[in-house]
């Protein structure tokens, strides 16, 4: 399948006019299918950005843009106050930053879909087989990693992890693939999100692949070793290249250190393994079944690099739904491909059309145009103050935030995990408990979970933390226990957060 095609050969004195409709004869039903399918897709990526951990990422940004330090010394918690946090995000970060300055909402809600966008432009340059096929499994694929599609560092991630396999899917065909990115590709990344280290788990998994499809598969048309060697060369490179960063040798380090902290599964939904019951996982699922039947379909000999590629990236989906994304990375051109593979076996082919005239030259152009209305209403939507306030209103203690800048109270502060990100951002007066850093705060989660879930143990903590205000859910476990002891106060009090003080804290001026 082409995935591409050149311009057809205009009259030398052709006018602006006659160019647009040459252009315009060329939206044949395929081309207007593939639009449409990248405008949804791009739909479905934008959404109101105020995810939890975005808006440490952009205050970060801003601190390294003002200071120029991107390790640096935490200011920003009681807990870790003076603790070195390897920042492994600042790139990601300082670009967030400079997004938010420059449009706010709207812009970033851009950039996310862009990224996500790009990423799924990717997997349809690495499928193949018909337009409309691809375009299913495109708009499945997004539908299952639409869920973590979020204003943070990941996104970098997605797009790169996609990028890597269409050029690893370009190594497969061509031996002019420009692996010589690679290096460049994967600094880039390392300094933009520690996710990185999915890049080099992609090309072991690729090389061991291939090298199994030659010892193992007969009839297998396994890469070439010369084209094996210069991948394995232009990676060392790279590797050669990370500790070229803020970070040094620490980047080796980074991209394990969340795998290695204690109880994150207990209170991070997204480290959990995915909830079936819930709709959101269904497209995996989609996914999963069309993998398993169209194998069947296409009787393709087995490829090991596949297997490796997309059996990996599914254990980590079933451990993992923070994962889901990188199973669709891995298994979206395979899974084209074993479909385009059955389809041909069974003759079935959709003639494709070199231009279109008349009515069907109308209609797709307006149907992309309808479409096109209806993405950018919803860019539009997502990221106008109303919706942005309401989202928010409901989300984070934005009226508690309020209460507290004029409130005269004293203490450290303890807060809910998924507001500590806000509060960085919204109300830096009041160093946080906990906020999103994980990778910061170690025996802190512990701590954290023992007082959020109202154990027993939450005075021991309030106490050697010298606890003086509590912002938290106000239907919480936490809530309970503040409410039936003596020495807590509460002062603040809305639908979504509530504000305790302990005795002899003020505020407003008076004591409580």
């Amino acid at each position: 399948m082409e995935t591409s095609d050149n311009l057809p050969n205009m009259s030398h004195g052709m006018g602006n006019g006659g160019l647009v409709a040459g252009l315009s004869r060329r939206l044949t039903a395929e081309r207007a299918a593939i639009v449409i399918v990248f405008l949804l897709i791009f739909a479905m990526a934008s959404r109101v950005t105020a995810d939890p951990d975005m808006w440490w990422h952009i205050r970060l940004g801003q601190q390294s843009i003002e200071t120029g330090d991107f390790v640096y010394a935490d200011t920003f918690s009681h807990t870790q106050r003076g603790n070195i946090h390897k920042n492994h995000s600042w790139l990601a970060q300082i670009v967030m930053a400079g997004v938010w300055d420059l449009g706010g909402h709207f812009v970033l809600t851009l950039v996310v879909a862009s990224l996500a966008a790009g990423g799924m432009a990717c997997l349809y340059l690495a499928g193949r087989g018909s337009i409309y096929m691809q375009g299913f499994v495109l708009v499945a694929g997004g539908a299952c990693a639409a869920v973590f599609w979020s204003p943070r560092p990941q996104m970098f991630t997605f797009f790169f992890a996609a990028l890597l396999v269409n050029l690893l899917r370009q190594l497969k065909r061509d031996s002019q693939a420009p692996l010589w990115i690679l290096p460049a590709m994967m600094w880039l990344w390392a300094n933009l999100h520690a996710g990185y280290i999915v890049g080099y788990l992609f090309i072991g998994a690729f090389v061991s692949g291939e090298l199994l499809n030659r010892a193992l598969v007969s009839g297998r048309s396994a890469v070439a070793w010369p084209r094996i060697r210069r991948l394995c060369a232009f990676t060392l490179l790279s590797l050669a290249l990370l500790p070229i960063s803020p970070l040094g040798l620490d980047v080796f380090l980074v991209p394990f250190e969340t795998f290695a902290i204690s109880g994150m599964r207990e209170f991070i939904a997204e480290w959990n393994s995915p909830d079936f019951a819930q709709p959101a996982t269904w497209p995996f699922v989609v996914l999963l079944i069309a993998l398993i039947a169209s194998s069947w379909a296409s009787r393709r000999k087995i490829d090991f690099a596949d297997l490796l590629l997309v059996g990996g990236t599914m254990f980590m989906a079933l451990y993992s739904a923070r994962h889901l994304p990188l199973f669709v990375i891995a298994a979206a051109p395979v899974l084209t491909a074993q479909l385009n593979d059955g389809f041909e076996r069974n003759g079935w082919r959709i003639p494709r059309r070199a231009e279109e005239t008349g009515l069907r030259l109308a209609l797709n152009i307006l149907l992309v145009f309808i479409v096109a209305i209806g993405t950018a209403a919803r860019v539009a939507y997502v990221s106008r103050p109303d919706t942005v306030a309401q989202s928010l209103a409901l989300n984070y203690p934005v009226g508690a935030v309020e209460f507290l800048r004029t409130a005269e109270m004293e203490g450290n502060l303890f807060n809910s995990y998924n507001w500590g990100g806000y509060l960085i951002f919204a109300l830096p007066e009041h160093p946080v408990f906990i906020d999103g850093r994980t990778d910061l705060y170690h025996d802190a989660l512990d701590e954290y979970t023992a007082a959020a879930f109202g154990t027993p143990a939450w005075s021991e903590v309030f106490t050697r933390r010298e606890i003086g205000i509590a912002l938290i859910e106000t239907d919480g476990p936490l809530a309970q226990r503040l409410d039936a002891d003596e020495n807590w106060s509460s002062v603040y009090r809305d639908g979504v957060a509530s504000v305790y003080a302990h005795v002899g804290a003020t505020a407003g001026g008076n004591s409580l």
